[in-house]
């Protein structure tokens, strides 16, 4: 029987740009996979929010079990637990059309308040022999149904005056019809006191601010509360007076929010 080799690729290459339909081959087994049954695209629907995932093989004689993980846009995992993936031709259950046909399948439900985007699926079999190798993944477009509405931001906190080189923190409150999901930034930019915009060495002029929970680095206090902060020093040696911000978020769809300027005096 033809065998062939899956090779373990590392993780960090899903978040690349690139075709997510392919099998992966890693050590010798009696087993190939021959395709991947998963639609590429999917639209939610309140009637039809399952997804089949299905996996095919030329053989199931050395498999044990095969299952999938399904990450989101931002390649966050969102099934809480191995999606298992049956040969039981059980179609109301999980979608296998035929039994023992070497097609592995099951239903997978995707929520409207998940991201328009692309999703990635990582297939994983267990062989007889109980090792566990990474089989195949694959991409597929889902729409969640909705209009897509612009991000609102607002309760920006932030202090009027501040001193060189002195640390302080500012946050503000980014909501999104679409979910929170659904906001890929929120931003500042800074003008100096003479009106030219601040843009670093890499040529960035929209600077971050983080809903990670990290106190020490950014002064974020809860992750993913909508409430996104950073923390910020102005160099000594800069120009004394009025510096401007200027605040914004941007969603998955390219929309923008609505602005918020503040002035901080530097002295």
């Amino acid at each position: 029987m033809k065998k062939i080799l899956i090779i373990i690729i590392p993780f960090i290459l899903w978040g690349c740009k690139r075709d997510f339909n392919s099998v992966i081959d890693t050590q010798p087994v009696n087993f190939q996979v021959t395709k991947i049954n998963t639609a590429s695209s999917f639209t939610y629907q309140p009637s039809d929010s399952l997804i089949t995932i299905s996996l095919g093989f030329n053989s199931s004689k050395d498999i044990n079990s095969v299952y999938a993980n399904v990450f989101d846009p931002s390649m966050n995992q969102i099934n809480l637990l191995p999606i298992m993936l049956f040969d039981n031709g059980n179609i109301p259950d999980n979608g296998d059309t035929v039994k023992g046909d070497g097609i592995y399948s099951n239903k997978f439900p995707l929520s409207h308040y998940y991201p328009k985007g692309n999703y990635l699926v990582q297939y994983f079999v267990t062989d007889a022999l109980n090792k566990t190798s990474f089989a195949a993944y694959h991409s597929f477009a889902f729409d969640n149904g909705q209009t897509n509405v612009a991000p609102v931001i607002s309760n920006l906190t932030m202090p009027d005056s501040t001193s060189f080189g002195t640390s302080f923190i500012f946050s503000v409150k980014a909501d999104d019809q679409n979910g929170l999901s659904d906001i890929t930034s929120v931003f500042y930019k800074l003008y100096r006191p003479d009106g030219t915009l601040i843009v670093n060495s890499q040529g960035i002029s929209e600077f971050p601010l983080s809903d990670n929970g990290d106190t020490d680095v950014t002064g974020d206090v809860t992750a993913h509360d909508g409430i996104f902060t950073n923390k910020l020093s102005i160099p000594t040696g800069q120009q004394s007076g009025t510096w401007k911000f200027v605040f914004q978020a941007q969603d998955r769809g390219g929309l923008f929010s609505n602005t918020i300027t503040h002035n901080l005096v530097v002295k």
